[in-house]
């Protein structure tokens, strides 16, 4: 198994999930690599991960990889689903901290500083980015239905599965290389209920979790449906009876 050569080593691989994105991706890769000439990363480097894509999102990611040497582009046998093209990020990632985000950028990368924090103050192994702990931070909000519709999930999620974190669903989440890896290659969930499940995964298997308000504004595309988020409480339930047929050990 990897192990970090220290806590305190600041190299990082950033995955970004992405399915059409081509008119969000090039600002949002170059709002990354403009991040990283000032921020206090030893080395980093940006995965892309896509999910199928039927517009130009491949191009687009190919371009900018092609005047970055620290960028490279990796694609999914068709279209899988989020949980799966992160899943295919975060084994692909060969950095020590492993950071996965949206494609859209809602939360901003300055932000990683606030999970990095979180990490080395509270001996971390994962730091989660939160709306639900200061909603204050949150610039841009989403509907009523889908803000409501969101707390109601975590309120299930909390009495079915247990895990005290107040949003689970902010896709800013930051892993330890070696968790990453134990955790994801455990996950069986494809789509929007993998986040559950591999917070569920490092904590089962005794890792600490950080859950850290960010400053958040909803994008307008999401490619979340009623539908989606309906399959999500289902998932939920697929999570439990995972664990309780020892899939996870």
């Amino acid at each position: 198994m990897f192990v970090p050569r220290t806590l305190l080593t600041r190299s990082i691989s950033i995955v970004i999930p992405a399915y059409n994105e081509e008119s969000r991706l090039p600002e949002t890769l170059r709002r990354i690599e403009e991040y990283f000439v000032t921020a206090p990363w030893d080395q980093h480097e940006i995965i892309v991960v896509d999910d199928g894509s039927r517009d130009g999102t491949v191009a687009a990611a190919n371009a900018f990889a092609s005047r970055n040497a620290n960028m490279r582009v990796v694609k999914n046998p068709g279209n899988r689903g989020k949980g799966y093209s992160v899943r295919h990020g975060m084994l692909e990632a060969k950095l020590d901290w492993c950071l996965f985000t949206d494609a859209d950028l809602s939360t901003p990368i300055e932000e990683l500083e606030k999970l990095w924090a979180a990490v080395v103050r509270e001996n971390a192994q994962v730091a989660i980015g939160s709306r639900a702990l200061d909603r204050s931070l949150v610039g841009v909000h989403q509907s009523a239905f889908r803000e409501a519709s969101g707390r109601f999930f975590n309120t299930v999620m909390r009495l079915t599965i247990g895990l005290p974190i107040q949003d689970t669903q902010c896709g800013f989440k930051l892993f330890r290389r070696d968790v990453a890896r134990d955790s994801f290659k455990r996950q069986t969930l494809e789509r929007w209920g993998f986040d559950v499940e591999v917070l569920f995964i490092a904590q089962r298997r005794g890792n600490k979790i950080a859950e850290v308000a960010v400053r958040w504004d909803n994008a307008e595309g999401s490619k979340l449906s009623i539908w989606s988020g309906a399959t999500a409480f289902w998932e939920l339930a697929k999570v439990r009876i995972n664990h309780l047929r020892g899939l996870y050990r």
